[in-house]
Parts: C-alpha cells; structure tokens; sequence
C-alpha cells in the first residue's frame, strides 16, 4: 500500500495534480499495486481525529504486519507535513489502530482492531535497520526521476550522486555497498 496526503486546493491545484500523477508513475516504477490518495492539503497536514481516524482505516483494512513512515522525532530541521505525518501515524497504529475502544464506527463497518507488528521510521537520526539495495538502486533513482515536479531532472541536478554517497553511507561497515536506513521498532503484543 502507498498512501499519499494530497488535495488539489486553490492555486496550488495544477501542482498538486502534477504531483499526484508522479506519485502514480514512481509507485509504477516500484511495483507497487495500488496507490491510495487519502485527500488531505499539501503544506496543510494537522494532528487531527479525521486524519489519525482515516490513517486508523487504512490499517484496519490492509491489516499490513509492518508501517513505513517519517520519523516524528527527527531533530530540528524536518517538514512540518513529514513530522506531522509520522506522528499522526504512529498514533494510529498504537494505539487506535489495535483498540476495540477506539473508532467503534469502524468496527460497524466490519474494520476490526489490528495489531501492526512492527513499524519502519525512515529520515530517522537513530537509524538501527540498512537494507541493503544493491540491487534496487538504479529501481530508486527511476522512481525517483518520476518525481520531476520536486526534484527536476535528477541527471542534471547532481541528485544521482548525492543518493549514492548516501547509499554507500548508511551501508559503511555493512557487508553490502549501498543501503536504505531505518529505525526498526518492534511492537509488543
């Protein structure tokens, strides 16, 4: 599942269209079957009971066993929409998600509790998982070139060299050459 916080609103609507479409195209890249566009505002995003609810019907759908998301906790220079986004989404997951008490609606409409098993913060400072991507790297930067309304085109902006220096960063005394990082948190039962 790939969900994405969009809503076309005022001048920013052709952006946001623009946006949508490469998400689209990137997650084609990346194999993913199914991108879900949960229609909140681009540079507007609060911790709000309709966004954790939302979030919380997600997870109760797909019942996925792991959640990737940003980390909430990263120090000082993060995107409000990033920050807001993680912590909103580890408050759907634990507790709500996994509550008969939360959200009963939901139970109504036949989305019982679910218990996430673990979650993945990635742009966390206390990175404790690389995944090694080798192999996946040249699948990254095509997905990533996707995305031209953010980054342009990345043979000319020097961004190809920059992901690999920090590929091969995060994979420094690993026994692999290039990485993704993450903070792994197992949840309890």
């Amino acid at each position: 599942m790939y969900t994405f916080t969009l809503r076309p609103t005022g001048s920013v609507a052709g952006r946001v269209e623009m946006t949508a479409s490469t998400t689209i195209q990137a997650a084609k890249a990346l194999g993913v079957k199914e991108v879900i566009f949960l229609g909140f505002p681009d540079q507007g995003l609060e911790d709000t009971t309709e966004f954790r609810k939302e979030l919380v019907r997600q997870i109760r759908k797909y019942r996925p066993e792991t959640v990737a998301t940003t980390d909430p906790y990263r120090k000082y220079i993060w995107h409000r929409d990033h920050r807001i986004c993680g912590q909103v989404t580890l408050d759907a997951i634990f507790p709500y998600a996994r509550d008969y008490h939360a959200y009963p609606d939901l139970i109504k409409e036949g989305l019982a509790p679910h218990k996430v098993k673990r979650i993945l913060f990635w742009g966390s400072d206390d990175c404790n998982m690389f995944v090694d991507i080798c192999e996946t790297f040249a699948t990254k930067l095509e997905a990533v070139n996707c995305h031209k309304s953010q980054f342009g085109n990345i043979l000319s902006t020097g961004l190809i060299e920059r992901l690999k220096q920090r590929a091969c960063d995060f994979a420094a005394g690993k026994p692999f050459n290039m990485a993704e990082a993450f903070h792994l948190v197992e949840i309890p039962r």
